[in-house]
């Protein structure tokens, strides 16, 4: 596989942004339309970058197995939000890096070619991306996702949680602006439950050691409670790359 990384200048971010990309040796192409391939967009964590995915785990080795582009961006500390600060990384991922990629590469960016896969903030992300936006994919998977409840929005006690909560206020415009509107996991819940046969197939996995561990469970639950389709997924594992590189294999042979 080729290795690439785009540095280039986004209009939604108003910064320039590293972007890491897979795609097939010039051998494969010969044979087979890089338009034809299938599109994975690889979300990192809270403390991670475009680089974490291909420096922790064999994704290389993964998009080689399955025919893959992955494409792996860089979105900061944001939560994938469009930030209150007017960095808007939610539309960066869904309007202007998909258009970017499809004049650069002629990739084909159709439903039916297109998954979406992170961890932790990654995670939240990658549903945010399928519930938000149900017709650009095909597929999602969160691991470990740190999706976002009112442990987020009570008052903070410790030193740590009024740090967390002062960037959440960078993020958000404010905690309180978060219940109700468009990155708060239980809007996207209702809102799906409206026409549930138009989600992306969707599974989530977490350890039985990880700290996210509780808050997957609740939505899971407020998912199924809804009636939504969903594949939950417990296993031995903390919040770590073992896990995450694990489950991204076994999900990507399922879907694949």
């Amino acid at each position: 596989m080729a290795l690439f990384r785009i540095d280039h200048s986004s209009r939604s971010v108003g910064v320039n942004l590293p972007l890491n990309l897979i795609l097939p040796n010039a051998d494969v192409l010969q044979e087979k339309a890089l338009s034809s391939f299938n599109i994975l967009f690889l979300l990192h964590g809270l403390s991670d970058d475009a680089s974490a995915w291909q420096r922790y785990t064999n994704i290389e080795t993964l998009a080689r197995n399955h025919n893959l582009v992955v494409v792996m961006p860089s979105a900061g500390r944001s939560f994938y939000a469009d930030m209150d600060n007017g960095q808007a990384y939610f539309s960066y991922l869904t309007k202007e890096l998909p258009d970017y990629l499809s004049r650069l590469f002629r990739l084909d960016f159709a439903r039916e070619k297109m998954l979406v896969a992170g961890l932790s903030m990654g995670g939240y992300g990658a549903f945010k991306l399928a519930f938000l936006r149900p017709n650009m994919f095909r597929a999602a998977c969160s691991l470990s996702g740190a999706f976002l409840t009112e442990i987020f929005t009570r008052l903070p006690q410790t030193e740590g949680e009024k740090k967390i909560a002062h960037e959440f206020d960078l993020v958000f415009g404010g905690l309180d602006k978060l219940p109700g509107s468009s990155n708060d996991p239980a809007v996207w819940l209702r809102r799906a439950a409206l026409e549930p046969s138009g989600l992306p197939r969707l599974h989530m996995a977490c350890g039985l050691d990880d700290d996210l561990l509780a808050v997957n469970r609740g939505f899971y639950q407020a998912a199924s409670a809804l009636g939504l389709d969903l594949t939950y997924v417990e296993a031995a594992g903390g919040h770590e790359w073992l896990f995450w590189g694990e489950h991204l294999k076994r999900w990507l042979e399922q879907v694949l």
